[in-house]
């Protein structure tokens, strides 16, 4: 995507949209804190699509950001980017974040 983030995490990248942030995951690898030189085709649209899974599975027990995965649903700013988009963004609610980390492995 052309457009610059606003904010760039390890594998996602911010971009504000108003009242919404859309955050775009990439296909960046993570590995201990560093950002490796090579990306995994996909990994991007999959990484999304678990998100949204577990959000809306868990929404009516735990409230979140979550406001769509749909591309048409995104501000007209980004229509150009909607076939990048597709699969690998979501837009959310702006919230204050909880610097709470908690990392599964095995």
């Amino acid at each position: 995507m052309e457009r610059r983030p606003d904010s760039r995490g390890k594998v996602r990248d911010i971009y504000d949209a108003g009242e919404n942030l859309l955050m775009v995951a990439t296909d960046r690898i993570s590995a201990f804190d560093f950002i490796l030189p090579d990306e995994i085709p996909f990994k991007g649209e999959v990484l999304n699509r678990i998100s949204a899974f577990w959000f809306d599975k868990f929404a009516d027990i735990v409230p979140n950001h979550l406001v769509s995965i749909d591309p048409a649903d995104f501000p007209k700013e980004f229509a150009e980017y909607r076939d990048y988009l597709a699969g690998r963004a979501m837009l959310v609610k702006k919230a204050q974040t909880i610097p709470i980390e908690c990392i599964v492995r095995g």
